[in-house]
């Protein structure tokens, strides 16, 4: 969602500042703007559109000031344009706020009546003018932000300049990540530690309901009861050069052709290789869990729905998968003794948290799968197991998609090592295969001109559908979800025992029809109905295995093949999702589109 950056200190900020919102443009934004206080009065550049309209603009008209704000918008309450865009200013304030402010209407009437003029359509200005009427009153600035806290409902991360108060920031957070950095002689504000990394590696991460008064030698952090608290210093370990290209066209390629060396982190994490026997930092009591709850948005959904076939055949454990929008407002009794395990990429995805929270308060161990450590759900969860994916920029989830999967696979072990539904050797065979991953990833991602023939025959097409069975189910879907999100072709993943009870209709010569086969216990039934596709007209286009090209060669189906290695049933949904995410990314290349910011996605998603 949106991106903030903020710096106090005694070197000269813009142009840091715009720098900062060029590691922060992975999480999608339709405007972005900066605001400095130079010569005591604040300074104001926004720009509608990419960030480099905003560089432009500076480059033109340039702002001085060692303390500064910015600020990518994806837009909520009011269309992309620079009236809407962040900075929002008064003659004392400047505000950048990520979130939605609830009873912004309500505000908003009660100020106009006082006599405030807005210049937006944004539910953030009621924060500025509420602030500045505040300060009109003759209270302190921190006195008019715990103000205008106790006025204000919703999520909110905010930033505030004050106009005379030349060396501080105000920053408050409830329900939408901040960090503030330390550095020598600086303090700094953002959204993810990423956008700090180049600047500092030690950082406080406020807790919900904290504010804080920023300064270049001090920061003084307070919480919702306004108690003075000292929220600990992590020192990160995130490479500056984890926001650049590294040679490759994209993000997403880069993040793609990553995928060897974080699944082999993440297993390794779990795993301990040369014994051979798993090592994770959890001890999950899984024999006293009557029911997993599994709950996620995006591709993180289709990462439990692939674990929902784990858990439930390997380890025994009845398992229902629920999206966190749905899952909140369906008011599900959930079970004493059960456990609800949580997956999200950046760990701050707002629908998945409060499902967190409504679970911990039904008194089930939750249990979270997140790639960035110290954000909300890892501290929240009574267990939490951090995949070693890296910062993931491209805004489709390729690398953190794998990743998450191998942690899944490594607790389905765990759990079915301690109820006793394998046996050692069971257990030890399917650790090989998880450590033989990373060698057959990259088999797999040799095989470019494959997926680039098959994204030709993608390319013209408005529709399309994704077919498979078991494990590979999800992947179809995960499959259509990445070429819908990057190419803008819609497309469908169905269950390939469910294309008779409707999507069959839809088939005819322009619709490229996409088949997941390996030789499992579904591959006969799945290549029936890849014949159906045949007989009905569909251009048809199987990914399987030597033993399945065999069954269709000798059935002498006209499909295009695309040829995999045989795989072990734990791993096979892994590996299937490589192709998937090449497909689309080549595919897209094909149709000219933004591959890393697609049209009206954001990496991670803080907002209802």
């Amino acid at each position: 969602m949106c991106g903030i950056v903020g710096i106090v200190g005694h070197q000269p900020v813009a142009q840091r500042l715009i720098d900062g919102l060029k590691r922060l443009e992975y999480r999608g934004y339709d405007s972005a703007g900066i605001a400095t206080l130079c010569q005591g009065d604040i300074a104001i550049r926004r720009a509608k559109g990419k960030l480099q309209a905003l560089q432009n603009l500076y480059d033109q008209d340039p702002i001085e000031g060692v303390i500064g704000i910015g600020h990518t918008r994806w837009a909520t309450h009011g269309v992309p344009s620079e009236a809407n865009a962040h900075p929002h200013i008064s003659d004392r304030v400047a505000v950048v706020h990520n979130g939605i402010i609830e009873n912004y209407a309500g505000l908003k009437e009660m100020l106009l009546n006082k006599g405030h003029q807005f210049a937006s359509q944004t539910d953030t200005e009621a924060v500025v003018h509420l602030m500045t009427d505040y300060l009109s009153q003759g209270n302190s600035p921190i006195e008019a932000l715990r103000r205008t806290l106790a006025d204000i409902e919703g999520a909110f991360a905010l930033v505030i300049l004050v106009k005379g108060v030349e060396d501080t920031l105000l920053v408050a957070r409830r329900g939408s990540p901040l960090v503030i950095g330390e550095g020598d002689g600086e303090s700094y504000v953002g959204s993810d530690a990423l956008v700090l990394a180049p600047w500092t590696q030690r950082l406080r991460y406020l807790e919900e309901g904290d504010y804080a008064i920023v300064s270049a030698q001090s920061i003084q952090i307070f919480n919702a009861q306004d108690q003075h608290v000292d929220r600990p210093v992590k020192t990160i370990n995130i490479s500056a050069d984890a926001a650049t290209k590294g040679g490759y066209d994209h993000f997403m390629l880069k993040e793609i052709f990553e995928q060897p060396t974080t699944v082999k982190d993440t297993v390794e994490s779990l795993i301990d290789s040369s014994a051979e026997t798993l090592n994770l930092p959890v001890d999950i009591d899984w024999n006293n869990i009557s029911k997993l709850t599994m709950i996620a948005c995006g591709t993180s959904y289709f990462s439990t729905a692939v674990a929902k076939y784990w858990f439930e055949m390997i380890a025994r454990i009845p398992v229902e998968i629920d999206i966190a929008s749905e899952f909140r407002y369906r008011e599900s009794p959930l079970p004493k003794g059960g456990a609800a395990l949580f997956i999200s990429q950046s760990g701050e995805t707002i629908d998945t948290l409060e499902a967190m929270k409504q679970a911990k308060a039904d008194h089930q161990t939750t249990i979270a799968i997140v790639n960035v450590a110290e954000s909300s759900m890892d501290r929240l969860a009574d267990f939490s197991v951090h995949t070693k994916a890296g910062p993931e920029i491209g805004v489709a989830s390729t690398k953190a998609f794998t990743a998450q999967l191998a942690v899944l696979a490594c607790l389905c072990l765990d759990a079915a090592q301690k109820r006793g539904t394998l046996t050692s050797s069971q257990v030890q065979d399917h650790i090989q295969h998880l450590l033989n991953l990373p060698n057959e990833i990259y088999g797999i991602l040799q095989k470019e001109a494959d997926y680039q023939q098959v994204a030709h025959r993608m390319q013209p097409a408005r529709d399309a559908l994704y077919l498979g069975r078991g494990t590979n189910f999800p992947i179809a879907m995960e499959g259509a979800l990445k070429l819908k999100e990057i190419s803008y072709i819609h497309a469908e993943g169905y269950a390939a025992g469910e294309m008779k009870h409707g999507p069959i209709a839809l088939i005819d010569d322009l619709m490229p029809v996409i088949v997941l086969a390996p030789h499992d216990k579904w591959m006969v039934k799945t290549l029936s109905n890849l014949q159906e596709v045949i007989a009905r007209g569909g251009i048809a286009i199987c990914f399987t295995d030597r033993l399945g090209r065999q069954h269709i060669e000798q059935d002498k189906i006209p499909a295009q093949i695309v040829e995999m290695p045989l795989s072990h049933p734990l791993t096979a949904p892994i590996l299937y999702a490589l192709p998937m995410q090449l497909l689309s990314y080549y595919t897209a290349l094909l149709k000219g589109t933004d591959v890393d910011q697609p049209r009206n996605l954001a990496k991670s998603v803080t907002v209802e």
